[in-house]
């Protein structure tokens, strides 16, 4: 049976955003993958905890698809993630809705990947900085799947950019078919 992907987009200026709206066109062609804009469907940030837990309960994949802002994700997933992961429904003792579903992080970063490593400016590499995502999914039973990073956004040529949305698109159709990615 295809696995059904969630994928939740968080970028607060998705209109200037080349390599998300990319992305977001690559994943809108992949047949069994839902798109759902947290900052379109909550500009108030006045999350519906109830709606959200049951788009979790209906997927099998979930993407946290975002750019990295200050290390981490735009304002509207942390809010999501601190409302709709509520103990006994994504953790604890009864908390079991989440345990056996994937998570994925799709993020975009404006610096090119030598800006992320120990001899780069920011001292740590994009994998450390999703750590918490990692260990989020732990918490909630969840199996955490190797992150899809496109570095260097801001000099993305056209060509390159949509090679980059094409793995994209690629990676959640071989999620469609099977959790192993």
């Amino acid at each position: 049976m295809p696995q059904r992907i969630l994928v939740l987009l968080a970028h607060p200026v998705r209109r200037r955003s080349r390599a998300n709206a990319a992305l977001t066109a690559a994943a809108r062609q992949v047949d069994g993958v839902r798109l759902h804009d947290l900052y379109e469907a909550y500009p108030d940030f006045l999350i519906d905890v109830e709606a959200e837990q049951a788009l979790l309960l209906e997927h099998d994949v979930i993407v946290f698809q975002h750019p990295v802002y200050w290390y981490s994700s735009p304002a509207i997933l942390k809010e999501w993630q601190d409302l709709v992961l509520e103990h006994g429904f994504a953790f604890g003792r009864e908390g079991t809705a989440l345990a056996g579903k994937s998570l994925l992080s799709a993020v975009t970063a404006g610096g090119g990947e030598a800006a992320y490593g120990p001899e780069g400016m920011n001292r740590h590499s994009l994998e450390e900085f999703l750590r918490p995502f990692e260990a989020t999914a732990r918490l909630c039973r969840m199996r955490w799947l190797p992150p899809f990073i496109l570095h260097g956004t801001y000099l993305l040529e056209q060509p390159t950019l949509e090679r980059h949305a094409a793995e994209y698109a690629a990676l959640l159709e071989r999620l469609r078919e099977t959790v192993e990615a």
